[in-house]
């Protein structure tokens, strides 16, 4: 679709290259961004342009790209807007103010480009073309001594391999208060856009590093007074491996030192010499019997569960509350004691 002209010269097309003007202008005479000034933008100048070039991605929704442009930990070619006949409000319009203040060219392309562009993905109307993110090395981490925090938690990710499982992992464990991120290096996937959107931005401003020696890494923990928390399914054939490794109920897990938490991989769990390497496994006890077919949970909602059973323990938390307090009535004495037994959890299962 060939570049028309835009009312103001707010966009304009030269020697083939599309020239966008910032909204630097409008905050010089303190006018609201997303008013005149972005009207004046044509409401479909976006270049055919398949996927971004020269090395950038396309990060798409709305909390990622707000969260990318607060972190500036990107560089950012251009902020890409849905067309659309209303004022911007709430956090669009931040969005626009803060590619404003850093000069970010802004398009208003249709909603049919930008699904084009996306891939059909769930974009909320906002992308931004911007450089990729990678996993810091491990040895920019810097060191931390168990005796700094004796309640320091890290999440350490062996293998995941989906996008979205990886994504849904970091925002719990940036919402529920995990120190540090270490993943693989080898056979993880790559903290891609969609990984971002499933993350809600987390990703954008959490650090995650890696390493190509993950055991080595563990052990080298393991060395420094650090506890190694592997996890597991239910006890079984399957583990005996691990039989000489004590496996506890994550409900009955004493946080009293600085903790490596390691999950495994959506399909086969941890590998023989990561889960070598821990002091310790964790699982997690089903509500019910379980038929087969339905005896494992998914890898992110096991984290979830997970972080959330260690981190409630930390002194200030949320639900540190008592919790006779939030219960009416007296509890029933008839209620069978029995112990169901382990859900088997694939992605906290043995190698």
């Amino acid at each position: 679709m060939a570049l028309l002209s835009a009312v103001g010269g707010a966009t304009w097309h030269c020697c083939g290259r599309l020239l966008t003007r910032p909204f630097s202008q409008a905050s010089g005479r303190g006018e609201r961004p997303g008013g005149e000034e972005l009207s004046r933008l044509l409401l479909d100048d976006l270049a055919p342009t398949p996927r971004p070039a020269g090395g950038l991605e396309l990060l798409f929704g709305l909390s990622p790209c707000l969260l990318a442009l607060r972190a500036a930990r990107r560089r950012v070619a251009r902020l890409l807007l849905q067309a659309s006949r209303s004022r911007l409000q709430g956090e669009r319009a931040e969005l626009l103010c803060a590619a404003e203040a850093r000069d970010i060219p802004v398009l208003r392309p249709s909603r049919r480009k930008l699904d084009v562009l996306c891939r059909y993905q769930v974009h909320q109307g906002v992308c931004m073309e911007v450089s990729p993110l990678r996993p810091r090395p491990w040895a920019e981490a810097g060191e931390a001594r168990p005796g700094d925090d004796p309640q320091q938690l890290w999440l350490v990710l062996e293998g995941l391999q989906d996008p979205r499982n990886l994504g849904a992992v970091l925002r719990s464990a940036h919402f529920l208060g995990v120190d540090k991120v270490i993943t693989s290096r080898r056979n993880s996937c790559p903290l891609s856009p969609v990984v971002s959107k499933a993350s809600a931005g987390a990703m954008e401003v959490m650090d995650v590093f890696s390493t190509d020696d993950l055991a080595g890494f563990l052990q080298a923990k393991s060395r420094q007074g650090w506890l190694v928390a592997g996890t597991v399914g239910c006890p079984g054939p399957e583990i005996s491996l691990s039989s000489e490794i004590p496996i506890t109920n994550c409900l009955e897990f004493l946080w009293d030192r600085p903790t490596l938490l390691v999950l495994g991989n959506e399909g086969y769990g941890l590998s023989r010499e990561v889960q070598a390497s821990c002091q310790l496994l964790l699982s997690i006890r089903p509500g019910r019997q379980l038929p087969p077919g339905l005896e494992s949970l998914n890898v992110s909602v096991a984290a979830g569960i997970l972080l959330h059973s260690i981190c409630s323990q930390r002194t200030g938390f949320p639900v540190e509350g008592k919790r006779e307090q939030a219960l009416q009535g007296p509890q029933d004495p008839s209620a069978s004691s029995e112990v169901p037994r382990v859900a088997q959890h694939p992605g906290l299962s043995s190698g």
